[in-house]
């Protein structure tokens, strides 16, 4: 799908809770999970590098995304080139205005992957879904570990940063089957922030070739 390209864990561990618990694995995932699960919304901006492990490759990206339960979702790239990803309540909608095309899901077909979108909708369990590592201190940040306990092409391995005084997100990055790298650095994180219902809503503008996916 063409979507993919969102990192699998980005709102499971978008959270921020006591550093009492930084250096036990199983009370953090614990509060991590919690303090989502309690989550109303949060917006943020992001950079993000895509490496291809074939061509040796990197793309740069950067863009804004914003999160309000139940599992609505508004991915937006702005450079290189603009792309949209909403998550509705009935429907998934991929947009890339480059290429006047707009592709369209249900959510049900998103959300069956355990690996992609089904984290950002609150769907996975982090606590039941993987196998959790503390790798100790990189660069000031604890530094996590992810093996998914049932791995998926999209995401075998994954390593997360997070700041000791609050353990709040810093950096993610998500490695698929063939080696290639998905990370994320989140900036400017607003947690509860009001977020209208039209920016979890997509009309695809005139002269969009629309491709419906929902009847597959």
């Amino acid at each position: 799908m063409l979507f993919i390209r969102i990192p699998a864990l980005i709102l499971t561990i978008l959270i921020c809770v006591p550093a009492a618990w930084a250096s036990d694995v199983a009370t953090l995932t614990a509060s991590m999970q919690a303090r989502y699960e309690s989550l109303d919304s949060f917006s943020a901006s992001f950079n993000q590098v895509l490496f291809n492990a074939s061509s040796s490759e990197t793309q740069q990206r950067a863009g804004n995304i914003a999160y309000r339960q139940p599992g609505l979702v508004r991915w937006e790239t702005t450079t290189p080139e603009p792309e949209l990803l909403v998550v509705g309540k009935d429907e998934v909608w991929s947009h890339f205005p480059h290429e006047d095309a707009a592709y369209k899901y249900t959510v049900e077909q998103v959300l069956s992957s355990k690996t992609v979108l089904r984290f950002i909708s609150g769907k996975a369990n982090l606590r039941d879904d993987f196998w959790v590592t503390s790798l100790g201190r990189e660069d000031g940040l604890d530094k996590l570990e992810l093996i998914p306990k049932e791995p998926e092409p999209e995401m075998v391995q994954a390593y997360l940063w997070l700041t000791p005084e609050y353990a709040l997100l810093q950096k993610v990055q998500i490695l698929d089957f063939f080696g290639n790298e998905n990370t994320v650095i989140l900036k400017g994180i607003v947690m509860n922030p009001e977020l209208q219902d039209s920016a979890f809503s997509f009309t695809p503008p005139p002269g969009t070739d629309v491709y419906d996916n929902t009847h597959k």
